[in-house]
């Protein structure tokens, strides 16, 4: 079905919630494992059309932030969930508790009971106000950003239509937009510092009520983190800073030495690949997904299938319009089988990172669309991370069909910046970690803690206060995701370590690479992000010599090249 035609009626919320209590005790009642497991199933496609209907609804209020009707079921729905988790636990207990326990794992795997008992730990009825009020907070934080009206040049823009000028290889204008982009992240710094400092109280006041003394605990709870913890991540954020934090300084120091400006550098020359500009795709938005649709016709014939019915069915929402949400993202409607692409293209090459990025999560969503239950569609965030960040990589041979003459750039500052995000995302952990430890700490004392993290993980960058807001601390107000999805901005790195080895593998054997890449995604969530690795025969990102292997492969492929031929 095309998602222009996908019905949508707000649900009667008495009629879900008695839906739910149904299910559960016509569960507890069953007498045989195949009458359970008959309920099992209805009530795993409830679920699978609650889902749909919510997703619904928050694709087309992100498509327009403004639509009156679509923001009041927006209001409906944060408050709804939180209520019905209430229901749902229920459920989940009964499953968790039932007599067929046995028979249930045998039949579709452990992990659903694994994952079960860790929702457990992450709701008490309790709660539901602090729940109800995050949701409200983090819709305020995306119609901010949303609304954003930047003058500059003659024009207003919003924040993702003002990203192309950003890294225009003209000084003047690349620094005069990334100081009116900081200047109205500065205007409204005290509205941001303000939704964030509530949202870091009502999440901590939501894990004292749990029983854990802050929020640290159940922010890893509520990222489902099946197979490691603190300590593990922990290891990693020192892994990071042994061995990614020198390569990627030294490709600055690199860039800084092709563009003649000092070390360190600007935020806005640190934004500038190459002298010459960055890699800019071909034509329009139409050309970027026409060149899509012949990488995956030519990739496999399961991808050709999957873009195509993403054509046919108009499931991507591309190009950056008033009134829309900003970033990108995929998501699925249950009820149809299909994934649905969001997005923001503003003539950058994040345009052709969206094709490959989230359409990666999109075909990895298709790829196990009849996973049953429902929730093995999906695997763990960072376990989903590497479908998205390693099809990048195998997108690498068709270059030339999105970039034409800038390809060769492409490769080398997207690995390069591979390389040069992952302490990014490290310190964007690591910053949260220290917030929620310190809960009360003012805006201020928050400012200063990025700033040094800055110095920690991003030494390659001017803290001088000469671009507004970057330059100051305060940049971490316009990661989405701090404000959003506590804790889950590691995931990123640990899937960028992952891609990072999938692409070293394509360099070697383009055949062996997708297999190693299918095998992976095949799995959908019926397993455990470290045992989808190991099933796939690839390396846990928690392992040192994982990441330090690909930092030594990655540094013998940019040496080979002569840049200076890539910046003419």
């Amino acid at each position: 079905m095309k998602f222009k035609d996908m019905p949508y009626e707000r649900p009667d919320a008495d009629a879900l919630k008695k839906g739910f209590a149904d299910f559960t005790g016509a569960f507890k009642a069953a007498a045989s494992f195949e009458e359970a497991d008959k309920i099992f199933l209805q009530c795993d496609a409830f679920q699978r059309h609650i889902n749909t209907l919510s997703n619904l609804v928050s694709v087309r209020h992100s498509i327009d932030t403004r639509d009156e009707y679509y923001d009041k079921e927006t209001e409906f729905w944060n408050a709804l969930l939180p209520e019905l988790a209430e229901y749902e636990q229920n459920w989940t207990l009964a499953t968790l508790e039932s007599p067929f326990r046995a028979d249930f794992a045998k039949k579709y795997g452990d992990l659903m009971f694994i994952n079960a008992e860790i929702a457990l730990k992450t709701f008490s009825p309790e709660i539901i106000p602090e729940l109800q009020r995050e949701n409200e907070l983090t819709v305020k934080y995306g119609k901010l950003i949303a609304s954003a009206q930047i003058p500059f040049r003659g024009g207003v823009y919003t924040i993702s239509q003002l990203a192309p000028f950003k890294t225009s290889p003209d000084d003047e204008i690349r620094n005069a937009a990334w100081k009116a982009d900081g200047g109205w992240y500065s205007e409204h710094g005290a509205e941001l510092d303000g939704i964030y400092d509530e949202l870091t109280h009502l999440r901590d006041q939501m894990g004292k009520k749990l029983g854990y003394g802050g929020y640290k605990k159940l922010g890893y709870y509520r990222m489902g983190r099946n197979c490691y913890g603190e300590e593990d991540v922990k290891k990693f954020r020192e892994a990071v800073r042994k061995y990614l934090v020198p390569v990627a300084d030294r490709t600055y120091r690199e860039q800084a030495k092709r563009l003649g400006v000092p070390y360190p550098l600007s935020f806005a020359d640190a934004a500038l690949s190459f002298r010459s500009g960055n890699p800019r795709p071909m034509g329009t938005a139409d050309d970027t997904v026409a060149a899509g649709k012949k990488f995956y016709d030519e990739l496999s014939p399961e991808t050709s299938e999957f873009f195509r019915m993403m054509l046919d069915n108009g499931l991507m929402d591309l190009l950056s319009t008033e009134g829309k949400e900003g970033g990108g993202y995929c998501t699925d409607f249950g009820d149809y089988g299909v994934p649905f692409i969001f997005a923001n293209f503003n003539g950058t090459q994040g345009d052709v990172e969206v094709v490959t990025h989230e359409a990666g999560h999109a075909f990895a969503a298709y790829t196990n669309r009849d996973r049953i239950p429902y929730s093995y569609m999906w695997p763990g965030m960072e376990a989903c991370e590497v479908h998205s960040m390693s099809m990048e990589f195998i997108a690498w041979p068709w270059a030339e069909d999105f970039f034409g003459a800038d390809a060769d750039k492409y490769r080398y500052s997207h690995l390069a910046a591979a390389l040069q995000f992952i302490p990014y995302g490290t310190m964007v952990d690591h910053f949260q970690h220290i917030v929620y430890e310190n809960p009360d700490m003012s805006p201020e004392e928050r400012h200063s803690v990025w700033k040094k993290l800055l110095g920690e993980y991003m030494p390659w960058l001017r803290l001088d206060g000469v671009i507004p807001f970057y330059s100051e601390g305060k940049g971490w107000q316009r990661q989405s995701h701090i404000y959003g999805a506590p804790f889950y901005y590691i995931d990123y790195c640990l899937a960028q370590t992952v891609s990072l080895q999938i692409w070293a593998m394509s360099r070697e054997d383009f055949g062996g690479a997708w297999d190693h890449y299918m095998a992976y995604t095949r799995q959908g969530g019926s397993r455990v992000f470290t045992e989808l690795l190991d099933n796939a025969g690839l390396q846990s990102p928690f392992d040192e010599k994982c990441l330090r292997s690909v930092c030594e492969k990655a540094v013998q492929w940019l040496d080979s090249f002569d840049v200076s031929k890539l910046d003419g």
